[in-house]
């Protein structure tokens, strides 16, 4: 299968498919397919002849970079045209998306965008004999229909939110982040902190905490949980498990036990934390990204039987907390090439359907990195990977909120990781956040939204993602936050 590419209705012929994957129509990655760009085409190799999508990161005029999906193909000789597949696949889901919403209110101004991108898609299939042309007819159609795209979700997760926002639909501490130990102690930190949120989680990292084996130090993690227990605030802790090399033990990396041994050296760590912070902690994220990082290669019954070991360890240590179970990469893309990895609608429905006893999932969302997983979406396919965790019978709580403030480099640049609209900024920081959020607190089903770093950091998982700059003053976006925060509590 090969798509050719094309730009201002001329042949690429340097073009880097940044995060590329191919996908089956259940939506789950191909494995063992290879994607190349050559000759002016995108070609992909898949083990077998099924229908599949290409996604990848894609520039749209006036709106960015984004990962787009084509919809599913069939294989064929004759290449096809990569801005026509994008622009037919984002009409699609725009079709899908109010067909699913029933949404038709407060659309004044949006319909002659719609229309326009409908036509111009029509005059792109006319005129598919002659590539170049459809080309710049499909790019006009794929940048409206974008906008529109944006439009439609934003104002539907407003509608929603603001109905929401109305009745008791918000628990306490709907709104949190997450925290720096190492900062807690700095007046200016939890001043800010304290201010705007009423939730926050204290990680809980086992290489740091046993760093030899059988000898614990939990003296930062006490002198925390000594400040946090005397505000009036949601404490949530951990990932107390998570299955990559900086959370686990240099002396457990090099052990080579089996998995039995393993489970049993998880479930005596947990039961440690748990007893000691029972008190106070009021949600423990039990066990991380087993889904998608996978240290040890356990198979697929080993991860369903880490998940309930560590679920049961924090019951039996005498918690009654809500235990979370936290779900990484909500697209699954890291399966194409992650072995022992699990998609990840298929690993929660196989936690709910083994029995595991636990409260509710957990979904990471972080963007504006070059990495499988990171690279930026639009707030349309957001708001409709968030409606397809409804139907699991579980709250869920959306963690790890993460987008930059300013262009990073390497792995962070934008033209690579992904442009909304023009570069970071704290501005273009704090809308987005702000849109972000409205959608996410829009679904019922959704108890709380996390952001994932208060301040920046130089070890961080998204370059100039906090709310604080270093020396840690406020950005625009923790003004905007601490707003949103006091209108829901103050219904």
């Amino acid at each position: 299968m090969k798509f050719q590419v094309f730009s201002n209705g001329k042949t690429v012929t340097d073009f880097v498919p940044s995060g590329a994957c191919l996908f089956g129509t259940d939506g789950i990655s191909i494995r063992r397919a290879k994607i190349a760009f050559t000759d002016g085409c995108v070609e992909c190799v898949r083990p077998n002849i099924e229908t599949a999508g290409l996604a990848l990161l894609w520039p749209i005029e006036d709106f960015g970079r984004i990962m787009l999906p084509t919809t599913c193909l069939p294989e064929r000789e004759r290449p096809y045209i990569l801005n026509v597949e994008l622009a037919r696949a984002k009409l699609m889901q725009i079709t899908n998306r109010r067909e699913d919403w029933s949404f038709f209110d407060d659309l004044e101004g949006l319909e002659d965008i719609a229309k326009d991108s409908q036509n111009l898609f029509v005059q792109a299939i006319q005129s598919i004999k002659n590539p170049a042309a459809a080309s710049v007819l499909a790019d006009a159609s794929l940048r409206k229909a974008t906008i529109y795209s944006e439009k439609l979700a934003v104002r539907q997760g407003k509608s929603l939110f603001d109905k929401r926002r109305k009745s008791p639909g918000f628990g306490r501490g709907c709104l949190g982040c997450r925290i720096d130990p190492n900062l807690l102690t700095k007046p200016q930190y939890i001043e800010r902190l304290l201010d705007s949120f009423a939730s926050v989680t204290l990680p809980i990292n086992w290489a740091q905490i046993e760093s030899r084996q059988g000898h614990f130090d939990f003296s930062l993690v006490d002198s925390c949980m000594g400040i946090l227990s005397r505000k009036k605030i949601v404490i949530s802790a951990g990932p107390l498990l998570r299955f990559t090399p900086e959370q686990l033990p240099e002396w457990l990396l090099r052990s080579g036990v089996g998995f039995e041994k393993m489970r049993e050296l998880a479930y005596q760590f947990v039961s440690k934390v748990v007893a000691r912070y029972a008190g106070v902690v009021h949600r423990w994220y039990v066990i991380s990204g087993m889904n998608a990082f996978n240290q040890f290669n356990f198979n697929f019954e080993q991860i369903l039987e880490m998940t309930r070991a560590a679920n049961m360890a924090v019951r039996a240590a005498g918690s009654r907390a809500v235990r979370i179970v936290e779900v990484s990469s909500p697209w699954g893309e890291y399966y194409a090439t992650t072995p022992n990895s699990i998609p990840p609608f298929v690993y929660m429905d196989m936690v709910v359907q083994s029995g595991t006893s636990f409260d509710a999932f957990a979904l990471q969302v972080r963007f504006g990195k070059d990495e499988t997983g990171f690279h930026l979406r639009d707030m349309m396919q957001i708001s409709s990977i968030l409606d397809c965790f409804a139907p699991i019978a579980k709250p869920l709580y959306i963690t790890d909120v993460e987008i930059p403030s300013k262009d990073g480099t390497g792995k962070f640049d934008p033209g690579a990781a992904g442009v909304w609209h023009r570069k970071w900024d704290q501005t273009h920081q704090a809308q987005w956040l702000e849109r972000f959020y409205r959608i996410a607190l829009s679904k019922p089903f959704v108890e709380a939204v996390n952001y994932g770093s208060l301040a920046d950091s130089d070890g961080g998982a998204i370059a100039h993602s906090g709310l604080l700059n270093q020396e840690l003053e406020a950005k625009e976006s923790l003004d905007v936050l601490k707003k949103l925060h006091l209108s829901v509590i103050k219904r």
